[in-house]
């Protein structure tokens, strides 16, 4: 691999170098194949012979320089003071196969002087959870972190009960998180100035020639931030632990640990429980990412009239701050409006006839727009399935070629009452009389739809099988679903009935617990 350990060589008041912590009789979880290629993990020999080894903490190779980070955070609202990294090692960065920045960070790696009250390690369970949803959002197509495998042990570790400790290379673009920012400003304010030039000369090299850099810098994690959470709000995923050491600089998916996808549409739905007050609940996720940024971004008022690049002194005050922050909504609500006329199976772009006047193209946007929030609200008061109710649009375009969106409009309609099943009809026929009056090709829609709305996710009832399995020694379940998650939007050969049926509409819903 073409290591690249920028961060071993900043201040070391921001990181603790360690090695990390062995688990005993590590033994093989499951190994990602894609990710080793995209590393250039699978050249090297050596690596690919100790793959157990150097995720059980019991080989450190040739090339990383692990080292836990230092950075603070807000949690739940209110301000935690010192967190850092109190089980996990950043064990090297390479450049992978697409020349880009990779870290490689060790989750379960053992204690580090951040690690509070807590033992160092991660449990089987929470480690499989982050293993496939990372692989799942991968491949949906939502920025995210993903893992090169996982392994398991005999070292016990104590949570409600006493479990299996388990260890994942979690592989992502950056671990910067918005905390790193407050860490800094908090107890070594002095490095600021320097630790926004390393940021912006890895992440965004572009902004090194602009005259407003830290304006630029903080506005393009503003934007990123904002896609990334309409991203999830139109796959209906879940965080449910969205506190500023949770997010990263690059708006990339980072941190999974009690996530959900949602299943009977419930937008207040409240994953998490230890989230009393419904903070991080689905429908909140694009406020809480807007409350994050002004509460991360006032600490660069601290570099006004500082120079970081070509003898420039920029001026960041409250007004320049509004400037960026204002660029979040109107960044989130192009990006999801765009996604959610996508799920319709109207991209933007095929609603723009070049013969049609801009008022009758936001006309037609707009119609579109209504559609599809009239939709959501219908599937909400009917409790339907989210995922399942956008892939069965297929089948009301073209039933008879269909047979497995068939199938699903079938389940919809025979969980509807007769007034609920003559609205459903009501919607359909407009849906319908609206693709035809903007003349859009309706094999097209059907690929769009296809394309826009997976077969799969990662179903809390689909994890829990896996993770009973792999508990009792058997990571068959694991490796099956890797394989259907990676190609979701695709019908799997491997898939059962179990992999598209959502909870009975009467079952409480289920909350995940933090324990991890």
């Amino acid at each position: 691999m073409n290591y690249q350990n920028s961060y071993a060589t900043l201040d070391p008041r921001l990181y603790n170098q360690q090695p990390p912590t062995a688990l005993s009789n590590p033994r093989a979880g499951h190994f990602n194949p894609f990710v080793a290629k995209r590393l250039g993990w699978d050249q090297d020999p050596d690596l690919m012979q100790n793959w157990v080894e150097i995720l059980s903490g019991n080989y450190v190779p040739e090339g990383f320089e692990p080292l836990a980070m230092a950075y603070a955070g807000h949690q739940f609202g209110q301000w935690a003071g010192q967190l850092g990294d109190g089980r996990g090692l950043l064990m090297a960065q390479v450049i992978d196969n697409n020349g880009k920045l990779t870290d490689l960070h060790l989750k379960g790696a053992g204690l580090t002087p951040y690690s509070r009250m807590g033992d160092g390690r991660a449990v089987l369970r929470s480690t499989i959870r982050e293993y496939l949803c990372g692989h799942a959002m991968t491949c949906l197509g939502i920025r995210s972190s993903t893992s090169l495998g996982f392994v398991t042990s005999d070292t016990l570790v104590r949570r409600e009960t006493v479990e299996q400790g388990a260890a994942l290379m979690r592989v992502a673009d950056t671990h910067i998180r918005l905390g790193h920012v407050e860490w800094i400003a908090s107890f070594a304010p002095d490095l600021l100035p320097s630790f926004t030039q390393y940021m912006i000369e890895t992440y965004y090299p572009e902004l090194t020639t602009s005259q407003t850099p830290v304006a630029d810098f903080i506005t393009a994690v503003v934007t990123g931030t904002a896609t990334m959470i309409a991203d999830w709000q139109l796959i209906g995923f879940a965080h449910g632990v969205m506190n500023t050491d949770n997010l990263s600089i690059t708006g990339t998916t980072l941190d999974y640990g009690p996530f959900g996808f949602l299943e009977r549409f419930d937008p207040a739905w409240i994953n998490n429980h230890s989230d009393y007050s419904g903070r991080y609940a689905y429908q909140n996720q694009p406020a809480i990412g807007h409350w994050n940024l002004n509460v991360w971004m006032m600490h660069f008022m601290q570099l006004s009239g500082k120079t970081l690049f070509n003898d420039n002194k920029e001026t960041i005050n409250r007004e320049v701050l509004a400037q960026c922050l204002a660029k979040y909504e109107s960044s989130f609500m192009a990006h999801y409006q765009q996604g959610i006329c996508k799920k319709l199976g109207l991209p933007w772009e095929s609603l723009d006839n070049s013969d049609a006047t801009a008022e009758t193209v936001t006309e037609v946007i707009n119609d579109t727009l209504k559609l599809a929030f009239e939709f959501l609200e219908f599937i909400e008061a009917n409790k339907l399935d989210y995922t399942n109710s956008f892939r069965a649009l297929v089948a009301v375009i073209d039933n008879n070629s269909n047979p497995y969106e068939a199938e699903l409009l079938q389940a919809i309609d025979a969980e509807l009452d007769n007034e609920q099943r003559a609205a459903w009809s009501d919607w359909q026929q407009r849906y319908l009389t609206h693709i035809d009056t903007i003349e859009a090709d309706r094999a097209k829609v059907i690929e769009c739809l296809k394309a826009t709305n997976p077969v799969y996710v990662l179903r809390n009832s689909m994890a829990q099988r896996a993770i009973t399995k792999a508990e009792a020694g058997d990571f068959s379940e694991v490796d099956l679903l890797f394989q259907l998650l990676t190609t979701p939007y695709q019908q799997h050969e491997l898939a059962t009935q179990q992999d598209i049926t959502p909870p009975d509409r009467s079952a409480k819903p289920l909350i995940i617990s933090c324990s991890s």
